[in-house]
């Protein structure tokens, strides 16, 4: 993550649920977030030039990207043969795009993850988390996860 720019846990999840979003959108937000809170979060965002406004809603800059490791997602190419049915039908998950592999894919990154970031990318509860490591990495996948607590902060979670 990005040290230059200090964020609240709240303005971190939800780049981070935007970061795993094709198209960046921060919505939907988390349905704790309302009201006032809600446009606090997204004034400070755009104050930092994290998020911007386009077609009427906000999405991720690239500078919302780096705030949380990731890079923006290279646009798919067109094809002539896709019909509007075909890409408003909703994606099927597979082993490739589960939140089990997203999670994988976030705990790979050389910054590592937080148990806030995962629950902020995949909607699940922290405990959740904790079981899918103990659970489906340790045991069933074999991965080796190491953990680490910097003076102040979060503990971030990586595969070796």
């Amino acid at each position: 993550m990005n040290d230059s720019i200090r964020l609240t846990d709240t303005q971190t999840n939800v780049l981070t649920q935007a970061a795993y979003r094709p198209d960046g959108y921060i919505e939907p937000l988390p349905a704790t977030l309302k009201g006032g809170a809600k446009t606090k979060v997204i004034e400070g965002l755009a104050s930092r030039g994290l998020i911007v406004e386009h077609d009427g809603r906000q999405v991720l800059t690239d500078a919302g990207y780096t705030a949380v490791g990731r890079t923006r997602p290279a646009p798919e190419p067109e094809t002539e043969a896709e019909t509007p049915a075909v890409a408003s039908e909703p994606q099927r998950r597979t082993r490739d795009n589960s939140k089990q592999a997203q999670v994988v894919v976030m705990l790979n990154r050389p910054e590592g993850a937080t148990i806030a970031q995962i629950c902020a990318a995949t909607g699940w509860q922290q405990h959740t988390v904790r079981g899918t490591f103990a659970g489906a990495f340790k045991k069933k996948l074999g991965l080796v996860l190491t953990s680490e607590k910097p003076e102040g902060g979060e503990r971030v979670y990586r595969i070796v």
